[in-house]
């Protein structure tokens, strides 16, 4: 189970702090699967404002689930994508970049399920990771 290096309130004093969280979590490794999912919020949500940008990698079962998935995470970010998304009636890769615009869906082969968030800054300081898989609906709830 990962560990918050949290204040006693339960807050992240620092974005590193917020990314080590984060570096711990991957919804496919059932030691990790039920984490604190208020934390996990919380977490990524420091960390993304520490970014300059995110890119988001979505696998899901369908088109419905992997759309209702990036607009979660999209409007929790203030992100807005245009969703003209081909109909796939399998599992599906979704990419999403908001700095170009770009989304687009393509069928998914593979087992994983989840929603993978690559934060980009324009220095070798800042951050520059990928966290993920995390929960398809982390902000649905």
């Amino acid at each position: 189970m990962p560990t918050s290096d949290s204040t006693p309130n339960g807050t992240f004093s620092s974005v590193e702090q917020a990314s080590h969280y984060l570096r711990q979590v991957d919804c496919l490794n059932p030691q990790t699967a039920n984490v604190d999912r208020s934390l996990l919020r919380q977490a990524l949500l420091l960390v993304v404002q520490a970014s300059d940008y995110q890119i988001f990698g979505i696998c899901a079962d369908t088109l419905t689930q992997g759309i209702q998935a990036l607009e979660s995470y999209a409007t929790a970010l203030n992100y807005a994508p245009t969703l003209d998304l081909p109909t796939i009636e399998e599992a599906v890769y979704i990419k999403f970049n908001p700095k170009s615009g770009l989304c687009y869906a393509s069928l998914y082969s593979g087992n994983h399920r989840g929603v993978l968030v690559s934060c980009q800054s324009a220095t070798e300081a800042g951050i520059n990771e990928m966290f993920g898989h995390l929960p398809l609906d982390l902000f649905m709830d």
